[in-house]
């Protein structure tokens, strides 16, 4: 005897005539929309490329100049303001203090070697060999180039302070940015 199932692998292979047009209309609908769907995301990749290279032209003459122009009006003032404060402490406030002090500091260096020399000449009477002092921490340039360097670095710093200091009125636009007109 045959297989009994054997009947029924024949009928769900074997497919009408009509069945088989309608597949064949089926996938020639389906790759008809594969290509309508290709068709599109192309045209969808040429407005996404021209709404980008809009955008830049955009930035490029509308944006760019009124930042540059916020800049202009109300970054660059408070900068360059700090600045000239930072050149005014240094030159006005700094340099006279440090000349002070360096003067001050010479002519206590000065008094310091005569007595040393006068005190020096006394033991070489008395001993009859000359000593030498070694020079001990930092020289006397040293410490004026500290003190300068400090004073330009607070000066620096305050000019930076200046020109970041959260002022709300700085960083507000007074026009808001409007869409353009097609």
């Amino acid at each position: 005897m045959g297989n009994p199932y054997s009947n029924r692998q024949e009928s769900i292979v074997s497919i009408s005539r009509k069945r088989k047009k309608e597949l064949r209309r089926l996938q020639a609908d389906a790759n008809q929309l594969w290509e309508n769907q290709q068709v599109l995301v192309g045209h969808a990749a040429d407005v996404a490329r021209e709404a980008g290279r809009q955008l830049g032209h955009f930035g490029r003459e509308q944006v760019g100049p009124v930042v540059q122009d916020t800049y202009n009006r109300r970054v660059q003032p408070v900068v360059d303001r700090g600045v000239r404060f930072g050149h005014h402490v240094v030159d006005d406030k700094v340099v006279p203090i440090v000349g002070g002090v360096v003067g001050t500091a010479l002519t206590a260096w000065d008094v310091a070697n005569a007595k040393r020399e006068g005190v020096v000449k006394k033991v070489n009477k008395k001993v009859k060999k000359a000593t030498k002092p070694e020079p001990q921490g930092p020289g006397l340039g040293s410490v004026i180039a500290i003190i300068l360097g400090a004073a330009a670095a607070v000066g620096v710093l305050y000019a930076a302070w200046q020109a970041l200091r959260a002022d709300d009125e700085l960083w507000v636009a007074d026009d808001p940015l409007s869409a353009p007109d097609a």
